[in-house]
């Protein structure tokens, strides 16, 4: 099916894949890729992008026109959305559509949902659709699946482009934390400092919550340490704002308003992304269980950031049927993901930005990384937060794509 938006023309693509690509007799999914094409070069042989989504569990941009990023990408691209296994309509995994019960069976299903079964997928996709060589473009997580990409297959790729997610190679969970919960402690300095009032106001807000049963609308109790989710907010270049006016506009007349609660409700629910937090720590584990690193070695903060703890799975409505996984997972043992040997004699040009004050990517891992894969430029940056890509319109888009052209 193809249809047109302004300064975009759109095709969907429906592929059959094995769940697992090393024995394709265990049963196949359904992999959805949307094609975006400059309607105005409709007619011209222009080279592939395959756009890889953050997360883990985020389906790709549903765009709504031909501009950002994505238009400029248009300009001498056509590019590929894809959903990635299990979301958006690539099989979906949710609470509402388990091809498993909860427990061993379903985490046994899902050990092939990391990114070694993502870049079997594009491969796949790839052959499908006649293409000797394309080029990738990695937001965050997708950085992440960029990198196993290069050490899988890189005589598929022509350049790759990386926003924010150069992640580390030898780094294990546990690592990862250390060094987000560092930078969250940082976040939270900056935050208190542009706005000393809110100090006050998230105490009093997270004593009454532990003081009184509050239910959000879907029957969840809202408990301080569901709030305290909202930190991840402040890796993102609005969050520090958005999360500001929350706490400014969430009282009336003594109560806590509607408006509040369904926002809270909204961004801390994960109905539309599950995956994101069944699989999080996986993401991290290369040879050994994650072991619930984020729960171990967290400090007492007024907020946290991107973390996964076990509690979520109790408490999160759209989480809970999958309680007994995430702790299969907890424990599994996983193959790494990254060839440090292949990647140490990378010949694909590889252009990343780095942002300084990442949040979410520890700055620190990722220069190490652009050290340890040859043929990496970057440009370190602290003009844009983890969602530069999205939010700087053309910027960002521009300066990584031309890391490449540059040289």
């Amino acid at each position: 099916m193809t249809h047109s938006l302004p300064g975009v023309s759109l095709t969907d693509h429906v592929f059959t894949v094995p769940l697992d690509h090393s024995d394709p007799s265990r049963g196949l999914i359904e992999v959805f890729a949307r094609e975006a094409r400059d309607p105005r070069r409709a007619g011209e042989d222009l080279p592939w992008l395959v756009y890889l989504q953050g997360g883990p569990g985020g389906k790709s941009p549903r765009p709504t026109a031909g501009d950002g990023w994505l238009g400029y990408a248009l300009r001498t691209h056509r590019v590929l959305l894809l959903d990635q296994r299990g979301t958006g309509r690539s099989s979906p995994v949710t609470a509402k559509s388990l091809p498993h019960p909860d427990g061993p069976e379903l985490a046994a299903y899902l050990r092939h949902f990391r990114a070694d079964a993502i870049v079997a997928d594009a491969e796949h996709i790839r052959r499908a659709l006649g293409v000797e060589r394309w080029s990738t473009l990695g937001q965050s997580y997708g950085g992440f699946v960029t990198l196993t990409y290069l050490s899988n297959a890189p005589e598929s790729l022509s350049a790759c482009y990386v926003t924010g997610g150069l992640a580390g190679l030898h780094a294990d969970a546990d690592e990862v934390y250390r060094r987000t919960y560092r930078r969250v402690e940082d976040k939270l300095r900056r935050y208190f400092h542009r706005y000393p009032d809110d100090r006050a106001r998230l105490e009093g807000l997270l004593a009454y919550l532990d003081q009184n049963d509050i239910r959000l609308p879907d029957g969840d109790r809202l408990t301080p340490h569901r709030f305290k989710m909202l930190g991840m907010e402040l890796g993102t270049g609005s969050g520090a704002e958005s999360l500001h006016w929350l706490l400014t506009e969430a009282w009336i007349g003594g109560e806590l308003s509607d408006e509040f609660l369904h926002q809270v409700m909204a961004e801390t629910s994960f109905a539309g992304n599950p995956l994101y937090a069944v699989l999080h720590e996986p993401i991290y584990s290369q040879g050994a269980p994650s072991n619930w690193a984020a729960a171990r070695l967290a400090p007492d903060l007024p907020l946290t950031g991107e973390m996964i703890y076990p509690w979520m799975f109790e408490e999160i409505r759209a989480l809970r049927p999958f309680r007994e996984t995430a702790e299969c997972l907890a424990r599994m043992n996983w193959p790494a993901l990254y060839d440090p040997a292949r990647l140490a004699v990378n010949e694909v040009p590889v252009g990343a930005v780095v942002y300084y004050d990442d949040m979410y990517v520890d700055e620190g891992l990722s220069a190490r990384t652009a050290r340890e894969v040859a043929n990496v430029t970057t440009w370190v940056t602290n003009e844009w937060e983890h969602d530069g890509l999205r939010v700087s319109g053309e910027t960002v888009i521009r300066r990584v794509m031309g890391l490449i052209q540059a040289r």
